[in-house]
């Protein structure tokens, strides 16, 4: 009966690897066309803001938090998991604020969507990858209002041990750490075309 029930949940593993493959081809297109345009008139390039770096760092954070969180799962240390998929909660909102500090620094800069192409690149890029987090940020408070709402541990066991909510955990962590390589790749990318601005965030 749980192979059966499984097996009627596997679309949704397929809707995730179809929106992971549609992401990739997504951003291949706009870094090529970000290539391409680099060599054409109007070009200058930017400087990313430090908070972009500090973003990345809790970005990668969070990935450790969900990988713990799924070991805790595994393990039925149900009060570790619900305490990690908070802090990845925290990180995935945080990761959101810097992002807009650091496109405040970038307007402060005089780096607007229409001044310069490269600016405009940079924002598409980074805001386009926003929407991604903000769509693990959905799923991830789901997942913990669901462990919230069992705090009791045959509650929480009963939850573990049902395929589909095993099989729901899995999809989000998929996600998430799809979502953290891709803007690590796109962070280093950017960086290897920009300078990193030092100075202080104000």
């Amino acid at each position: 009966m749980s192979n059966f029930i499984t097996r009627r949940r596997e679309p949704f593993r397929f809707m995730v690897w179809l929106g992971i493959a549609s992401s990739v081809m997504l951003f291949t297109i706009l870094l090529v066309t970000y290539i391409i345009r680099r060599t054409g008139p109007g070009w200058v390039d930017v400087k990313l803001p430090n908070v972009f770096l500090i973003s990345t760092v809790v970005i990668v954070l969070s990935s450790f938090t969900l990988h713990n969180a799924n070991l805790a799962f595994r393990h039925e240390r149900f009060s570790s998991y619900r305490i990690n998929m908070a802090s990845t909660l925290v990180l995935g909102t945080l990761f959101i604020l810097l992002q807009g500090w650091g496109w405040r620094q970038m307007i402060l800069a005089g780096v607007g969507l229409k001044s310069n192409p490269a600016g405009s690149f940079v924002y598409i890029i980074s805001g386009i990858h926003l929407l991604h987090i903000l769509i693990g940020l959905i799923f991830l408070v789901i997942a913990l209002i669901e462990a919230l709402r069992r705090r009791m541990y045959v509650d929480s066991f009963v939850y573990s041990v049902n395929p589909p909510n095993q099989l729901k955990i899995k999809l989000i962590t998929l996600y998430w750490h799809f979502v953290d390589i891709l803007w690590v790749g796109l962070f280093l990318f950017l960086l290897a075309h920009h300078r990193l601005d030092l100075q202080l965030p104000i």
